[in-house]
């Protein structure tokens, strides 16, 4: 062992500062076990120890042979429980997962499509690319005053430029912005929406083709209720998670 470590051990037993510790160390006790090993008259030997001060260090030494023992097994126990308490805690979150992964499984359902043609899932994909190239309608000079809203209004007035489709001027409402006819009013999902107010409004419902929406004034309690008759008939509620 390097004489530093050797010294800063010897200097942790009461009664032996730095310069008694480097003292032991010349005199051949350069480990603690040799010192451990050593008896009364050998410390006796050593200058500046005297003989009420070694029994002192072997006592010290003796009681520290003792203790190691007994934290040894107390550590061995303490990773005992730990282990133990690990695989508990793993079993334990192998357990949930495996609770939240089935409740998923059980829980989600594919929402319910519409039976279309050929030609109407064609025509929707029209329509979805003639919105993506829209412009955003807003009114004439909403810019410039701030009581103008930017809702869209037709222009007018002989002396308006965007009535008489100067350049540099937002869009107008046109009838080239329009989706295809087929399709038009239809849900993104391709249904035809029917307004629900009641469990009898269900009853003429067209599950293949028609969805339905509850509508604003409609109560909890009978919202419920058309929730459950519209799963039993098969009906797609486009306002709310059945």
């Amino acid at each position: 062992m390097v004489k530093g470590d050797v010294v800063k051990e010897f200097t942790s037993l009461k009664g032996v500062g730095k310069a008694k510790a480097e003292l032991l160390h010349n005199s051949g006790f350069d480990s603690i076990e040799k010192l451990k090993n050593a008896t009364v008259e050998d410390l006796v030997k050593v200058k500046g120890i005297s003989e009420k001060n070694a029994k002192d260090i072997l006592n010290q030494l003796k009681d520290k042979r003792k203790e190691e023992p007994k934290k040894s097994k107390e550590k061995a126990e303490i990773k005992v429980k730990e282990t133990k308490e690990e695989v508990k805690e793993k079993k334990a979150k192998e357990t949930e997962e495996v609770e939240i992964v089935e409740e998923s499984e059980e829980k989600y359902k594919a929402k319910k499509k519409p039976d279309l043609s050929k030609e109407r899932k064609e025509k929707l994909l029209v329509r979805k690319q003639i919105k993506k190239r829209t412009p955003k309608f807003v009114r004439e000079e909403w810019f410039r005053y701030k009581r103008i809203p930017k809702s869209w209004r037709r222009p007018d007035g002989i002396s308006s430029k965007m009535r008489i489709n100067l350049k540099y001027r937002p869009s107008k409402v046109r009838i080239g912005f329009r989706g295809p006819k087929e399709v038009r009013g239809l849900h993104p999902s391709g249904f035809e929406e029917i307004m629900a107010y009641n469990v009898a409004d269900l009853e003429s419902v067209d599950p293949k083709k028609q969805a339905v929406r509850i509508g604003s004034t409609v109560g909890t309690k009978k919202r419920l209720e058309i929730a459950k008759r519209a799963e039993e008939l098969e009906i797609r509620i486009l306002n709310m998670k059945v």
